[in-house]
């Protein structure tokens, strides 16, 4: 097996231009601090006892488990937000759910709509929310423009 049970998760976000896609995608990792990782996409569980931790720097190379929400856009002038958030039991030995969306339009509703969809996961498994938790990010287009919000799973510090 590949990987143990991640111990620790924080947030990051980031947006960036571009001169193609690819490239604005890239940018906006960068400057979330991931850039430089092979990102591992994940499903929807923040492992049981997983604790918040300040945003840890990841060695270059390194398979990073991580749920995110990325839009990239080449209309310039719309505005483009990605987000992520994190429903919490009560009970800290259940797991917790992670939620992401991405659309065109202001962070605010991103972040509203994803804290939502956190919630009704938490609720759908049958438990009790204990805390929700959530990180969006937005940019204006000028060429071509990404946004990337995410939750990353490693070690506890």
């Amino acid at each position: 097996m590949i990987f143990t049970t991640p111990t620790g998760h924080f947030f990051v976000c980031g947006a960036s231009e571009g001169p193609t896609r690819l490239n604005a995608r890239d940018g906006a990792l960068l400057q979330a601090r991931v850039g430089d990782c092979n990102l591992i996409r994940l499903g929807f569980i923040l492992p049981p006892k997983c604790r918040l931790v300040d945003p840890q720097p990841l060695p270059a190379g390194a398979l990073v488990p991580a749920a995110w929400a990325a839009i990239t856009s080449e209309m310039s002038g719309e505005v483009i937000s990605a987000a992520v958030a994190i429903a919490y039991p009560s009970d800290p030995s259940r797991p917790g759910v992670i939620m992401e969306y991405s659309a065109r339009g202001h962070k605010e509703d991103a972040e509203g709509i994803v804290r939502r969809m956190a919630e009704e996961g938490l609720k759908m498994r049958g438990l009790e929310l204990g805390d929700i938790r959530s990180l969006a990010v937005q940019h204006r287009v000028e060429q071509i423009g990404s946004a990337f919000a995410g939750v990353v799973l490693w070690e506890g510090e």
